[in-house]
């Protein structure tokens, strides 16, 4: 079955797109075949892998709509087992044609069970950090939802904000979505740092992700050379800590056992 792995926050600058980008990249590394899904106005997943949103002919926005598959909207990238179906300013449009439909939060759902659409192992949604119907989308046709935060003073708020959207969405849309928290540009030096991870694992220990991604400038940097960290930087610490990242979400029993009911089915 092709594993839905949406990766969003409603506060914005915690590293979603880096994690999607960095994420998908080693998880192809491992020889899953691998689609990022970019569902973000701002189209800084598109612009990680070297698009310019502003050339691109077939978007999200098409698939959506229902005028592409997400075959057929994708686009190779340079990693092999990596493709994109990229974004531009025109999903800001579409958001607000989706209000009209009934029933458009399964819209993108129903593209991704689609028989054509099994090419891939696995979806990455980049997520909009906006409440809207892009992001319930994205949460109704998801596994899991990632939730990228930093060791900061507006964490507790944002996750709250994140964690009462994604139950909201299991009460009206998608009973089985689960949710996990990545802590993301994690600083060691920073005693603050240490009092939120803390207050995180004795509050929320069992949502918590064990991989911790630090901060690392090879991070950044792999995003404006438009390659993933494992192809940018190898060996570095983001590469190795999104490794880990990749091997724990693919031993998480929700995922596991999302691929054994499809087994099932095609039997």
């Amino acid at each position: 079955m092709t594993i839905v792995i949406a990766i969003g926050n409603l506060k914005g600058g915690v590293a979603k797109t880096t994690t999607c980008l960095s994420l998908g990249g080693c998880l192809a590394e491992m020889g899953k075949m691998v689609l990022l899904l970019d569902l973000d106005p701002q189209a800084h997943l598109t612009l990680s892998l070297g698009l310019k949103p502003e050339n691109i002919r077939y978007t999200a926005s098409e698939v959506l709509l229902g005028n592409l598959s997400l075959v057929g909207a994708s686009r190779e990238t340079g990693t092999f087992g990596l493709d994109i179906v990229p974004a531009n300013q025109s999903l800001s449009v579409i958001s607000k044609i989706l209000y009209r439909q009934a029933g458009y939060e399964f819209l993108l759902q129903q593209q991704i069970r689609a028989p054509h659409n099994s090419l891939y192992d696995i979806i990455l949604i980049d997520c909009p950090p906006a409440f809207g119907p892009l992001i319930l989308n994205a949460l109704t046709a998801a596994d899991l939802l990632v939730i990228p935060i930093l060791c900061d003073s507006y964490a507790a708020r944002s996750l709250r904000q994140t964690i009462g959207m994604a139950r909201l969405v299991r009460e009206r849309t998608n009973p089985s979505l689960e949710y996990r928290i990545l802590i993301t540009m994690y600083d060691r030096r920073i005693r603050l740092s240490h009092l939120v991870l803390e207050q995180l694992q004795q509050q929320l220990g069992h949502r918590l992700l064990r991989t911790i991604v630090e901060v690392d400038v090879r991070l950044k940097e792999s995003g404006m050379a438009g390659n993933p960290i494992n192809r940018y930087a190898p060996r570095s610490r983001g590469a190795q800590q999104y490794r880990l990242l990749a091997t724990e979400l693919l031993s998480e029993p929700i995922l596991a056992e999302s691929s054994s009911r499809e087994s099932t089915m095609s039997l």
